[in-house]
């Protein structure tokens, strides 16, 4: 089964990758990072009690003593056709845990991930990197349908280039991922963008967003016609801070007929 997802712009998430490491300021609190903490933890004590961790067993391969990402990725091979078992129609985020584009994935392992995607047109996919160098690189040797998403994620002004890089690929629906939100944009590239997502950084030493870079990101959005989706305000506690910005909640998207 799909794992379902508690991501506000997504319904599951599939991970046939997991582990990373950090390329940039976003990844500084890599939530992705604490979580495969804990299910390494949980991993340990199955093993140490005599139980098959399953599933929770490929942590152990990317997390290192200190419960912080080792730099490895693991390749889960029985996970990657799971998507052709799933009849229900899913919006489908693509390696929560990971980046598809990780430079030590290799072509292959991306081209059956794309195999998959391309069999699967009841779902629609949705593909976040921050290595969109690497997706261009690769972008000719893999089929793109249109129920492929590609985004990247663009956290603050050093790294807007990623957005330059996203636009070459053949994907056709892109999309940008402003989260979390480290300093204002006020001249993020929209063209040829057809969906940004915004939001703050929550959980343990959650930088803060001010309100003038949403609103930068979201007037730009509005006056280009560029579906805009604000997913929270972030925080240590993000459920005391919501996700309303001047009175109402932004929940747009794509059309996913559209796109097809």
């Amino acid at each position: 089964m799909a794992q379902a997802s508690t991501i506000e712009w997504t319904e599951a998430t599939w991970n046939p990758v997991v582990g990373c490491r950090k390329v940039s300021a976003g990844c500084a609190n890599c939530y992705a990072e604490r979580m495969a903490k804990r299910l390494a933890a949980m991993a340990t004590a199955d093993l140490e009690a005599g139980r098959n961790p399953g599933k929770k067993a490929a942590y152990l391969h990317v997390i290192n003593g200190a419960g912080r990402w080792n730099g490895d990725v693991y390749l889960d091979d029985s996970a990657v056709e799971a998507p052709l078992s799933w009849r229900s129609p899913k919006v489908i985020f693509v390696n929560s845990m990971s980046d598809l584009f990780h430079e030590d994935v290799p072509l292959k392992f991306i081209q059956s991930v794309f195999d998959v995607m391309n069999r699967c047109p009841q779902h629609t996919f949705q593909v976040l990197t921050k290595r969109p160098e690497r997706t261009l690189e690769v972008s000719k040797r893999v089929t793109w349908t249109g129920n492929i998403w590609m985004g990247t994620s663009v956290e603050n002004r050093a790294v807007v280039r990623r957005v330059h890089e996203l636009r070459q690929t053949g994907a056709k629906v892109k999309f940008l991922s402003v989260e979390p939100l480290l300093g204002p944009i006020p001249r993020l590239p929209l063209t040829g963008i057809d969906w940004v997502i915004v939001g703050g950084e929550s959980g343990p030493g959650a930088r803060p967003m001010q309100a003038e870079w949403v609103k930068q990101i979201r007037d730009r959005c509005v006056a280009q016609d560029v579906p805009f989706f604000f997913k929270q305000w972030g925080g240590v506690n993000k459920s005391s801070t919501g996700r309303t910005l001047d009175g109402r909640t932004w929940n747009q998207m794509p059309s996913i007929s559209a796109a097809l």
